[in-house]
């Protein structure tokens, strides 16, 4: 479901993901030193040639840590600039660096100027879905794991500026009971394009499924809705970030999850527990930047060196702070 406000440009293709194909990628990786990365919107074939999948948080973690000279991130723009934030001295590339993401561009760093100066003595919190400048101007960062925590972690009289997702902020704010929060109007155009009839129609007609919510979903507060109105069993309305998702498609007993996040995510929780029938609440709820990494994009990409990504080194020095006070509270979260 692209949305209306952008233009979304072609993504390279004419490449087939066979065999070929596959064996190529690891001689190029092997040859450029260089390891490859995944985010789990991603499509199935390049989430199964990386050497490792995740959500951006995490995986900017282990390219902070790998043996490698360069970082393939196959992923959005804004997760290329963390890994290069927590990766300084590694060189990182994107397959393709127009796949940008609505929800980090829902917010400039001149936005975030104008409304810090409204509120001069509030803390900035910012998801990790922002971009390297906007985190250089944060206080605290956070993931979808772990915002309530650091929301929680901070004097209960001072006020909190939470941004860009508004779906993850009322999520927070109902969590802690904070009236001093205040939250940007930003949204994923994917997740809150997944609403709250299309939940209720699917819980309906799934009766007996967990249900997986994403906090960004337009349909979390649908879900908490039906849960409190006994329309659907408390326990089985899970809201989770995509890492927390994985762990609990290897712990459920469910034998069918109705799943409220990028349809992406299906491949790796049917890889986790492939016994469980996994349905998406949306079908149509693809990211159309996230599948911009295409097979023809990534074998380019090792190709031709292309595409790097830079942060300026005052920027990263300031962003990398505001990931590292987050890790600080001690729950450093699973990501997005």
């Amino acid at each position: 479901m692209p949305d209306p406000r952008v233009s979304i440009p072609a993504a390279y293709g004419g490449v087939a993901a066979d065999a070929a194909w596959a064996a190529e990628i690891k001689r190029l990786a092997k040859a450029r030193n260089a390891v490859i990365l995944a985010h789990n919107y991603q499509l199935p074939p390049i989430q199964d040639i990386a050497d490792y999948v995740g959500d951006s948080l995490a995986l900017s973690r282990i390219a902070a840590e790998v043996d490698a000279d360069e970082i393939i991130f196959c992923g959005v723009h804004f997760m290329a600039e963390t890994a290069k934030i927590l990766a300084p001295g590694k060189r990182v590339l994107i397959p393709d660096e127009r796949a940008g993401c609505s929800l980090a561009d829902s917010i400039t760093a001149d936005d975030l100027r104008e409304w810090k100066a409204d509120y001069p003595n509030a803390m900035v919190v910012s998801y990790v879905n922002t971009t390297a400048e906007v985190k250089g101007l944060t206080d605290i960062c956070c993931t979808s794991s772990n915002a309530v925590d650091v929301v929680a972690s901070i004097d209960p009289d001072t006020e909190v500026l939470f941004l860009p997702d508004q779906f993850l902020g009322a999520h927070v704010k109902r969590e802690t009971g904070r009236d001093n929060m205040h939250i940007w109007a930003g949204e994923c155009h994917v997740h809150a394009g997944i609403n709250g009839d299309e939940l209720t129609e699917q819980s309906e007609s799934h009766p007996d499924a967990d249900l997986f919510i994403h906090p960004e979903c337009g349909c979390a507060t649908s879900a908490l809705y039906l849960a409190g109105e006994g329309a659907v069993p408390a326990d089985k309305v899970k809201i989770l970030s995509t890492g927390g998702m994985i762990e609990a498609a290897r712990e459920t007993t469910a034998k069918q999850v109705l799943v409220a996040t990028e349809v992406g995510m299906l491949h790796q929780l049917r890889k986790a527990a492939p016994e469980v029938d996994f349905q998406p609440v949306n079908s149509r709820a693809a990211c159309p930047y996230m599948k911009m990494i295409t097979p023809a994009a990534l074998l380019r990409c090792l190709t031709e060196g292309k595409d790097e990504v830079f942060v300026a080194d005052d920027v990263a020095a300031k962003a990398r702070k505001s990931v590292e006070r987050m890790i600080v509270i001690g729950n450093p979260g699973s990501g997005e």
